[in-house]
């Protein structure tokens, strides 16, 4: 017999959770039937093992409850073959011939019950019911962490601004048709993580996704990376060899700095697009590729065009879908949830206790306009985390940090008249402290910093609730 192996459908509003009840005794069958459709379940019945294998290859099922003893096969292997088809599903085992040795296996398998028969039925309803209310709140957890992925990350890409959602749901749009894309941005913004998203949810995400900087490659060795080349084409090819557009075919090919490629390469590349083919370097035979193009540039190609640096005929192949991401400077929302990921990561790199960032710090890193975008940003937490010996990071932590008291200087000399810094922490406890109704506990805990320290600072501004 063949599994198909599938997930069970989720028990939803559109129908009640399913049981299936296996057991050679067509009475307790029929009286489990009529006692859980009581308590609005939906019942299947099957009066063997192999009858209930084939519901299950045929129909999700969210509980499981089978007799142990049959005379085809046993609980234990219907139990087995449930977990094959989806693994997810609940099991509780019923028998009238108790033994250690199959409640172990069947617990191993997955049980998440075992029951001797006479059972109690009150007993049986209350483990049915805390076993489907516990599989539905699993599903509900996975479908908000699925939602809250979207909402704040997707594919590693961190944020919550409207910017940002913007980006996400052109992702989604996009992700799973075959279009080209074009992706735009300053350097540093996460172009790169974009195009890494769009491919792993794309019908292609089980193929290759090879990447190429089209930027950090002399001309000649850019052509044999594109195309790849044959032993003897040029010196030093010493054996022939595979260029991206081969590696990533059925895949996704993300062309990074697409900008930054000469006029000729850009014809050979148009010429790959339209024929949906290529010749490596030295190469008499042409090789058929299907690839996915998603290409990235900082540079504005359009003004390239008119100065005729760039192929209008290639931008109009690869500006199929064109999604432009957000500086960090336009999306100043998500620097702290930026700044908590990165230092997570800090962390887990250096295998030591997790930073936090105080108020006063978290304000000055808001105030700057990150020309480096994300990049800059990630760099200056994964370094601050390490220098930093205190475990909160502090304003004064900043300010020692030679490369960014640097660039805080200047932006405090652009800003005359700016308020201080003092002022700005005073007025987020103040608006804390009034999102709390007057609470401190509650308001130290809405600005991540100690009760302790709240209390010396509503000591330092004289503020009273």
């Amino acid at each position: 017999m063949n599994t198909l192996v599938q997930p069970a459908a989720p028990a939803t509003d559109r129908r009640p959770p399913r049981i299936l009840v296996v057991d050679d005794e067509r009475s307790m069958r029929e009286m489990l039937q009529i006692v859980l459709r009581r308590e609005g379940y939906e019942v299947l019945l099957a009066e063997n093992g192999r009858a209930a294998i084939d519901l299950l290859e045929r129909e999700p099922v969210d509980l499981l409850i089978s007799d142990i003893k049959m005379p085809d096969l046993s609980g234990v292997d219907v139990l087995r073959a449930a977990k094959r088809i989806d693994q997810d599903i609940l099991g509780i085992m019923i028998t009238a011939f108790a033994s250690t040795e199959t409640a172990v296996e069947a617990m191993r398998l997955g049980a998440c019950d075992y029951l001797s028969k006479p059972f109690d039925i009150d007993l049986l309803k209350m483990k049915v019911r805390e076993k489907i209310e516990n599989r539905q709140l699993r599903q509900e957890n996975l479908l908000l962490k699925r939602t809250l992925g979207l909402t704040h990350q997707f594919a590693n890409i961190i944020g919550r601004s409207e910017a940002m959602l913007d980006v996400f749901k052109m992702i989604e749009t996009v992700a799973r048709t075959n279009s080209t894309i074009l992706l735009t941005g300053e350097s540093g913004t996460g172009k790169g993580l974009v195009a890494q998203a769009i491919h792993f949810h794309s019908l292609r995400r089980d193929k290759p996704m090879v990447s190429l900087n089209c930027g950090a490659l002399p001309e000649n060795l850019l052509e044999s990376e594109l195309f790849g080349h044959m032993r003897g084409a040029f010196t030093g090819a010493d054996r022939d060899r595979k260029g991206v557009f081969e590696l990533a075919d059925g895949g996704t090919l993300f062309l990074d700095e697409i900008g930054d490629m000469s006029l000729p390469l850009q014809a050979k590349v148009l010429r790959a697009l339209q024929e949906g083919e290529i010749r490596p370097v030295g190469g008499k035979n042409a090789i058929k590729v299907d690839v996915r193009i998603v290409s990235a540039t900082h540079r504005d190609l359009d003004a390239m065009m008119k100065a005729g640096t760039f192929r209008e005929d290639l931008f109009y192949r690869l500006n199929v879908v064109r999604i432009n991401i957000p500086s960090l400077r336009e999306r100043k929302e998500d620097i702290p949830l930026l700044v908590e990921h990165f230092l997570t990561r800090a962390a887990e790199a250096s295998g030591v206790p997790r930073k936090r960032m105080d108020i006063s710090a978290l304000q000055l890193l808001l105030r700057y306009d990150w020309p480096g975008n994300v990049r800059e940003l990630e760099n200056e937490i994964m370094k601050l985390s390490v220098l930093t010996a205190a475990p909160v990071i502090t304003q004064q932590d900043l300010v020692q940090h030679r490369d960014l008291l640097e660039k805080l200087t200047r932006l405090e000399e652009a800003e005359a008249g700016f308020q201080s810094l003092d002022t700005l922490e005073k007025k987020q406890i103040e608006k804390a402290l009034a999102e709390s109704g007057g609470n401190r506990a509650r308001a130290a805990t809405l600005l991540g910093i100690s009760r302790a320290t709240i209390y010396r600072k509503l000591r330092e501004y004289g503020i009273s609730d």
